[in-house]
């Protein structure tokens, strides 16, 4: 039992959806609702985890609050609980198939975390010039967009940091870092070495501080408010671009918004056109940046991104538009 949440039971696979759907539903009415409302629950998963539909930020519950407000817990039948649990199911990360298999055989074992080691302006420079090599920049959506080393990715240190490093980062690349600050480097450190990221070339020492003071090239992401967003959205030179998973822009989006899921938009790059202005948007503005600096990384000269995204655009009142599925009919 997660805040507002439960565990998902399709991340196995194999064809064992449904058993486990059917004993999380026992799990949960046989075992743990019984326990009496007034049990403390501290989850283990929290806000932007990839564990569940959409898991709360409240680290601390009790039974009763679930009971009222999580939605996996309202009364319904073994076959009705399914059924729910089983729909509109986001896409777990492409991490996790890889960590099964490594959790099953067995990983190397290391021992304990590996040390990142800091790279003046000219290593990190030398070191990113490698093939196959990638730059994780985990500083602020805002920090990122005031000014950032060329081909480096946003993902910032949040609680959602390792479900887009795994959906982002393939492990092989070597992989260079950037922080806000140096306490930020174990942080940062533990969580790439628990998601098998073995290749950890280094970090920035001192950030961007030492980077422009070496006087190196930088990269700026261009950001606008929603209310420019509404101005700018039927320009024919501006491409608003939804990335959001399915099941999100399914419940209304950006009028003449276009969709690429940002986990998948590096395969579809080809959709898009590097002359125009791609505006992109998420829910609040993570994702969207992660796009942002991925189209940048690829060419996009004129990546532009939204910071409060979808949670801004409502709270403004700005037109949304509703997705309406398209019939095919087959001919015979």
């Amino acid at each position: 039992m997660f805040n507002l949440d439960v565990g998902r039971p399709d991340l196995l696979g194999g064809g064992t959806e449904q058993r486990l759907a059917v004993q999380l539903y026992h799990s949960l009415v046989d075992k743990i609702l019984p326990l009496g409302d007034r049990l403390e629950v501290y989850p283990c998963h929290g806000a932007g985890s990839s564990c569940g539909k959409s898991i709360g930020d409240r680290r601390q519950s009790t039974i009763g609050n679930e009971r009222i407000f999580n939605p996996a817990l309202e009364e319904r039948s073994e076959e009705e609980f399914v059924e729910w649990i089983l729909s509109e199911m986001p896409e777990p990360p492409r991490h996790y198939a890889r960590l099964k298999q490594v959790n099953a055989k067995g990983a190397p074992i290391m021992g304990y975390p590996p040390t990142l080691p800091p790279l003046t302006p000219s290593e990190f420079q030398q070191k990113m010039q490698a093939e196959n090599t990638a730059i994780v920049d985990a500083r602020s959506i805002l920090a990122f967009g005031g000014g950032h080393i060329p081909g480096a990715i946003n993902i910032a240190l949040r609680p959602e940091f390792p479900s887009w490093v795994g959906w982002m980062i393939n492990p092989e690349q070597s992989v260079l870092v950037v922080v806000e600050s140096e306490r930020d480097v174990k942080l940062v450190t533990e969580q790439l070495f628990r998601l098998g990221y073995d290749n950890l070339a280094g970090y920035l020492h001192d950030g961007m501080t030492s980077w422009q003071n070496a006087g190196l090239p930088l990269k700026h992401l261009s950001k606008w408010t929603v209310q420019e967003l509404n101005q700018h959205k039927d320009d024919s030179n501006v491409t608003v671009l939804d990335v959001r998973g399915d099941d999100e822009y399914q419940k209304g989006f950006v009028p003449g918004a276009k969709h690429l899921f940002v986990a998948h938009l590096e395969e579809h790059l080809d959709r898009l056109d590097k002359n125009q202005t791609i505006a992109t948007y998420c829910s609040s503005g993570y994702r969207s940046s992660i796009a942002a600096s991925v189209l940048q990384k690829h060419g996009f000269e004129n990546a532009i991104d939204i910071p409060g995204a979808w949670i801004a655009w409502k709270t403004a009142g700005l037109p949304i538009q509703q997705f309406q599925q398209e019939q095919t009919t087959a001919s015979a």
